[in-house]
């Protein structure tokens, strides 16, 4: 009974999400309730919790630097014309109802990388991609999970993505060894995918005439451009540029940053040489008036990161300080331990507890922040093993804990990421309306992401991918 008191936290914060609170009140309300709990239940006073919120908070300090940066690119990518030639030039291959849904996940997939944002990527693409599969005789439902499947491909790997950073900052493990470890894997599910969507556009006989962007961003009424305008501004400029068109030079920052991230580059290094780099190619394009005017535009990614993002992540760090301090997760990680007869079982069970607590909590953020130190000190404790065995395992770590975040989050009806993709597709496109299984029944990305990795962490088929093999049991093991 002590061990479901102290965890009852948990059902409170997804109980209040599941209702529909935002989590900028439901992480306040169950950070209190959590203190109380363990005030109750561990006789711990007010100092010792609040030492324990703090101090977790504190590990994250490098990581709000990281987003506010993170942020700023986004924006610039946005504004600058970075995202506009992304799109331009993958438009130029030549799309037509059949091929339409497989360049919308290859579109978004480079566009979410570049920006790191899966919610900024879909409010940017769907207008564009929609109407176009609309014009071209193309099926609506295969295109939204496209757009939805690549928007999160960009979330789970980007150097720049809020979920990459923290999940990996929790893990204590750098991003661009993070990246490099799932590279390969990211890869192959991308292609895949794109196999995938391309053999449904085969199997439904789609179309096989082509059209243009701008005749399909011609065709979005003023209400969506209202719409769009209020939920991503930036959006609109985006959309804008790839109407008027632009010059595929402009890509050279998004190059640059994947460049120094490749060669093992800091973080924040890559993203002031994105952000700056951006700032001189949208001068000499004349899509940056002045410098005071792009750096309102740094202004506005630092005021969306501390406005929500940084600001929900304080409060869930605190959250996870005082579960940690009165060990409530501790029956879950005895738990996983029992059942565990190896590693390998270990991580696969790791894996299952990121997805329960996607779906519990219905918002990936809230999942990575709260469960993800749970799958740290499961792996510090209990696994035996040299530190660059164990640096692998935490490597995974992070990776279950975004891509079972960010996509699965494309699997669970009730999560916010559903909402907000539905809500934008509904506004964007009017004329179809769009339901829940129109996005989760479409979206192979996100079934062929979930499953294989899990699989193959499960199998021990991951030793046939590049840097994502996990330790053999030589290398580590359970303690006795």
């Amino acid at each position: 009974m002590k061990a479901l008191w102290k965890i009852s936290p948990v059902f409170l914060l997804a109980g209040l999400m599941i209702s529909g609170m935002d989590i900028l009140l439901a992480g306040p309300v169950a950070t209190i309730y959590a203190a109380l709990v363990a005030a109750l239940t561990d006789r711990l006073g007010y100092g010792k919790i609040m030492d324990a919120a703090v101090e977790n908070v504190k590990e994250m300090q490098l990581v709000f630097f990281i987003l506010m940066a993170a942020y700023a690119m986004a924006e610039a990518f946005m504004a600058t014309g970075v995202g506009a030639s992304i799109i331009n030039l993958a438009l130029k291959l030549g799309i037509t109802g059949q091929s339409v849904a497989v360049v919308s996940l290859l579109v978004t997939s480079v566009l979410s990388i570049a920006t790191g944002t899966s919610w900024g990527t879909f409010a940017a693409c769907a207008p564009v991609f929609l109407w176009l599969t609309h014009i071209l005789g193309g099926d609506i439902g295969l295109t939204l999970g496209a757009i939805a499947g690549g928007s999160c491909f960009g979330d789970n790997i980007g150097l720049i993505s809020d979920t990459t950073v923290v999940s990996s900052g929790i893990q204590q493990v750098d991003v661009v060894d993070r990246i490099r470890h799932q590279g390969y894997w990211s890869g192959l599910v991308l292609v895949l995918g794109m196999i995938a969507f391309y053999g449904a556009g085969l199997a439904m006989e789609l179309p096989t005439s082509t059209a243009d962007a701008g005749q399909a961003i011609l065709e979005i009424p003023q209400e969506a451009w209202t719409s769009l305008a209020e939920k991503r501004a930036s959006a609109v400029t985006l959309l804008e540029q790839v109407k008027t068109g632009m010059d595929p030079y402009m890509i050279i920052p998004l190059v640059l940053v994947l460049v120094c991230a490749f060669r093992g580059m800091p973080t924040l290094a890559c993203l002031f040489i994105g952000i700056v780099s951006s700032m001189l190619f949208g001068l000499y394009e004349g899509t940056v008036e002045s410098v005071s005017s792009f750096l309102q535009l740094v202004y506005s990614g630092f005021s969306s990161a501390g406005s929500w993002v940084i600001v929900m992540m304080m409060w869930i760090g605190a959250f996870g300080g005082i579960m940690k301090r009165m060990k409530a997760f501790e029956p879950i990680a005895l738990g996983i331990v029992r059942v565990s007869k190896n590693v390998r079982q270990l991580m696969f069970c790791n894996g299952l507890l990121a997805i329960f607590g996607n779906a519990a909590l219905a918002d990936e953020m809230a999942q990575i922040v709260t469960v993800g130190p749970i799958l740290k000190d499961t792996v510090d404790r209990e696994v035996e093993g040299s530190e660059e065995a164990k640096y692998k395992l935490r490597l995974r770590n992070a990776t279950f804990n975004d891509a079972l975040g960010v996509f699965g989050s494309q699997l669970i009806p009730w999560h916010v990421y559903i909402g907000f993709y539905l809500g934008i597709a509904t506004a964007v496109y009017p004329l179809h309306k769009v339901g829940v299984l129109d996005l989760i029944s479409n979206n192979y990305m996100a079934f062929i992401a979930v499953f294989s990795i899990l699989l193959l962490t499960l199998t021990g088929w991951d030793r046939f991918i590049p840097r994502f093999r996990l330790p053999g049991a030589d290398e580590a093991k359970l303690r006795k």
